[in-house]
This record gives structure tokens, sequence and C-alpha cells, in this order.
């Protein structure tokens, strides 16, 4: 079905839904979902310029295999695996802000990840630094953080990336934390709706990509090859900024959670 279809018209549009939307009037299933929906009725319909699309092909070593290496794939498939999609939310709060989805298949890391990117401030003492950018990990493993520029201690002047953490695992040892889906049975057994799609959400969702798949499907778009294990195609940290203005963190940065040391 491709990767758009798959993974971005469902989860990854809930999860913009979720950040974007304003407060609900109270934790009610349908003040929630009420309030996902104002988002999503104010999304303007993707266009295929602010789309790239990708395939992955198999290593140069032959130790990974290729999407179409895959006996069950027609050997002349386009159906992508990698997508980065912007989208635009044309409401008073986030007009102007673009959102940047990005979902892949055989990529070198499996993590879901919200990234909130913060603006350059003029006349910045300091110019060209990494933006700051505050974090959500979902998974694997939960957690908060906020990548800032600190002053090196000592008396050097030398800037660094650095983070204020809070990692899950490390700060609430003694809570269990129930994966994804134990969650939503949960909600099922108590009848809470609020991480339920609704017939109008779902119509919103598809309204927001219906136009783009049609024309993907009509002009036969080629997806770009990328190699399995890699960050996906050619270009894609150079689209993001092109087609976003999203800034680029110095490549040595690597955010890793810290290990647990025993409690305070």
């Amino acid at each position: 079905f491709g990767i758009i279809r798959d993974v971005m018209q469902n989860h990854l549009l809930q999860v913009l839904s979720i950040v974007a939307m304003h407060q609900p009037q109270s934790l009610r299933s349908e003040d929630i979902r009420d309030r996902k929906t104002e988002v999503l009725r104010r999304i303007l319909p993707i266009q295929l310029e602010d789309t790239l699309l990708g395939q992955y092909v198999g290593t140069r070593d032959g130790s990974k295999p290729g999407y179409k290496d895959d006996e069950t794939v027609p050997k002349g498939s386009m159906t992508p695996t990698f997508a980065q999609c912007v989208l635009h939310v044309d409401n008073d709060r986030w007009r102007g802000v673009p959102w940047v989805m990005k979902a892949g298949k055989a990529l070198d890391e499996a993590k879901m990840v919200i990234r909130i990117q913060f603006k350059d401030m003029p006349n910045a003492l300091f110019p060209n630094l990494a933006r700051n950018e505050l974090v959500l990990q979902v998974s694997p493993k939960e957690a908060v953080y906020i990548k800032t520029i600190v002053k090196e201690p000592g008396l050097s002047t030398n800037l660094a990336m650095s983070e204020l953490d809070l990692s899950y695992h490390k700060r609430y040892q003694d809570v269990k934390i129930p994966d994804a889906y134990a969650t939503l049975i949960l909600d099922v057994l108590n009848g809470d709706h609020s991480n339920f799609v609704r017939s109008d959400e779902l119509d919103e969702a598809w309204r927001i990509f219906t136009p783009l798949l049609h024309q993907i499907d009509r002009d036969q778009v080629i997806p770009l090859p990328y190699e399995y294990g890699t960050r996906g195609p050619k270009g894609v940290d150079e689209f993001a900024t092109e087609r976003a203005g999203y800034k680029l963190t110095n490549r040595e940065y690597h955010w890793q959670p810290k290990p647990t040391t025993g409690k305070l």
C-alpha cells in the first residue's frame, strides 16, 4: 500500500493532531476528539512538490535485500517505502509554521520522535549555531529532552550542544509502563474513545492525503532509491531545509539516554 497509506495518513497524522490541538474543554473522549478534528480541518492538502518519495534497495555487500527482491513484490513496483512531506496548518496558532512528517522502512534507526525546533534568535551574539529543540521520543524508550547550546565549563567561551533529559525508564524505575497496545485494550475495556479515530477525523485525514496519492498514481512518480540501513534517499536533509527551513544539528551530536545508576 505504500508508506503514506500504511503509516502517515493514520498513525503520524494522529500524532500531529495531538501535538497541534488546542487544550480541550475536558479530558472526556469527545472533547479531545473535537480538538483533534479542528486541527485536521485546517490542514491544507499536501502538494507533490512538498513530498519526497523513496524505495529501499539492497546493501552493496548483499547482506540485506531490497524491497523488490521480495518475491511477493512486482519487479516494476513503484510503491514508496519512504516519504517525507511538509504540511501546513492554516489557523492563527500555526500559520507559517511548517510541519515535516517523515516515515520509512529499512532505515538506520527504528524510532518514533516528535522534534520541535525553535527559530534562530535575531541579531544573535553567536551566529550559525545549531537551534534549540524540544524532543519527545515515543519509542523505543519514552523520553523528553531539550537540546540546547551551553557554554563549556571553565574559562573558555567554547559552546557545545547538550540536553536536559527526562528518560522515563530512568526517572520512573518503579512504574510499570505498558506498551501501546496494552493501553489501547485497557481503553476499550473502560469505554475511553480518546485514542480512537472518529468518522469525521477519518474523512479529514483522507481529504489531506487523497489528492497527493491520486497524483502520485496518475503521474507514476518514481521513488528515489536508498540503501537499506541508511537515513533515506539522497537529498532528504536538503529537502527539509529547502521546503521547511529546518536547520540540521551538527552531526557530531547524537543523543543517547543515560544509563540507570540507582536511586537517589
